[in-house]
């Protein structure tokens, strides 16, 4: 450009609009009508949205639909097939590793049996003494046990050899045979024929009518 002098003025440089001009600019800029050769193109016209089907509006079937509902039912299935050779063959053994485990059944050692004979007339005359005895009168089967088994294990650990145990006799009606003295008195034999006690009771045997007759038995012990 040039100045009314004729000489040549530098451009000028623009500068960046300021926030109050940027807002005058953008309202005067939809004031303006553009030219058809530049017009901007016209926004793609919104779908309209489709129309929603009344949940109760029936539906005419179609010939596909008529069809299927005059096809006859499938078949029922029948019965399952027996499996083949293959089929059984396939199936898994159970094999000894597979199995749960057992403890092998042990050989019982020899159970206690009576005393000798010279021993078991000893102590019925008294000339054998009876080292220590015990009497479970009135204890429940559960105490009865654990009292005998204690007894047991401390006579033999003081060296005794011939015990006395006191089960009591037992009445003669029907309740005092199931009563805890009578059970008692059934009990007590097979306690001391148990594994437990077999390393330590060699024999039993009824004792004499003085030491409590068929209430009361003889238990000889093994030595340490």
């Amino acid at each position: 450009m040039r100045d009314e002098e004729g000489s040549v003025r530098p451009p000028r440089r623009s500068r960046p609009l300021s926030g109050e001009e940027a807002r005058l600019w953008a309202e005067i800029a939809r004031l303006v009508t553009p030219l058809r050769s530049r017009a901007q193109p016209a926004p793609a016209p919104t779908p309209a949205p489709a129309k929603s089907i009344a949940p109760n509006a029936a539906v005419k079937p179609g010939k596909a639909a008529t069809k299927a509902a005059g096809a006859p039912p499938p078949p029922p299935p029948g019965p399952p097939k027996p499996p083949g050779k293959r089929a059984s063959r396939a199936m898994p053994v159970l094999t000894a590793a597979a199995m749960p485990y057992r403890a092998p059944a042990q050989a019982p050692s020899q159970p206690p049996s009576g005393l000798e004979r010279r021993a078991r007339l000893a102590l019925r005359r008294g000339s054998l003494r009876v080292e220590a005895r015990i009497d479970l009168h009135g204890m429940y089967q559960a105490e009865a046990h654990a009292a005998l088994v204690g007894f047991l294990m401390r006579a033999r650990a003081a060296g005794h050899a011939h015990v006395l145990v006191v089960t009591g006799k037992g009445g003669p009606s029907f309740d005092d045979a199931f009563s805890e003295r009578g059970v008692l008195r059934r009990s007590v034999p097979h306690w001391l024929r148990a594994p437990d006690l077999r390393g330590v009771v060699i024999g039993f045997e009824e004792a004499a009518r003085h030491h409590g007759g068929s209430g009361a038995l003889y238990v000889r012990l093994r030595r340490r």
